[in-house]
């Protein structure tokens, strides 16, 4: 009989072991897919990007930006100007020096500008070399006609209509007005070898005669 109690008793004691150990298993494991949970949710609070409070503003900001561009691709440079300052003042850095970057542009052209009434044949000379450099070919070509017309024997001025026509692609205008030029003052032979608004008469074997006589008599 005693026997029999002593094992019961040692059956009892395991099973009372036994089930403790599962509870805490199971608190554990509980325990741990809470903290997941919290950690995940924790993980969703963190990973949240607040909406940028200057938003707006860049935006407008952008809008400037693009508007002085248009300005500017249609050489209204003081009008650019005007509305680049007001880019400066936008929140986006990055707009900002790219706004610093055409105003610096925008006022080299409106230096170079000439003015706005000329008279004397350098005068329309002086316009017509500051219309070539922003591309205004055609009111180029007319003040450079003027001042052609007012002195016919002045090199620098048929030099630069020669330039003007390769500009615009007229190879026999250019190679006519270059030649003449030369003959004028041979030094502009030296000039045009090394202008780039030539480079349209490179491939040109004329124009390599005209530039580079020496060749053809070492050649002879």
């Amino acid at each position: 009989m005693l026997r029999f109690c002593y094992v019961f008793l040692l059956s009892l004691l395991a099973w009372s072991g036994s089930a403790t150990v599962k509870r805490r298993a199971a608190h554990s494991s509980s325990g741990s897919r809470s903290g997941r949970n919290h950690m995940d949710k924790k993980g969703l609070s963190v990973g949240k990007v607040p909406p940028d409070p200057e938003a707006p503003a860049k935006q407008q900001q952008l809008k400037l930006y693009e508007e002085a561009l248009t300005h500017f691709q249609q050489q209204k440079f003081h009008r650019a100007q005007q509305v680049l300052e007001r880019v400066l003042e936008g929140p986006s850095k990055e707009l900002g020096d790219r706004a610093k970057v055409h105003l610096r542009i925008c006022e080299q052209r409106i230096s170079r500008l000439p003015a706005p009434a000329a008279k004397s044949p350098e005068d329309h000379y002086t316009q017509g070399v500051a219309l070539m450099n922003l591309g205004r070919w055609d009111e180029a070509r007319e003040h450079l006609d003027r001042a052609h017309r007012a002195t016919p024997k002045a090199d620098h001025i048929v030099y630069a209509m020669a330039a003007l026509d390769c500009l615009t692609g007229e190879a026999e205008s250019a190679m006519k007005n270059l030649k003449v030029a030369i003959q004028l003052r041979p030094e502009n032979r030296y000039h045009a070898r090394n202008d780039e608004d030539f480079k349209f008469l490179q491939e040109d074997p004329r124009f390599t005669e005209l530039l580079y006589p020496e060749r053809d008599s070492s050649a002879g």
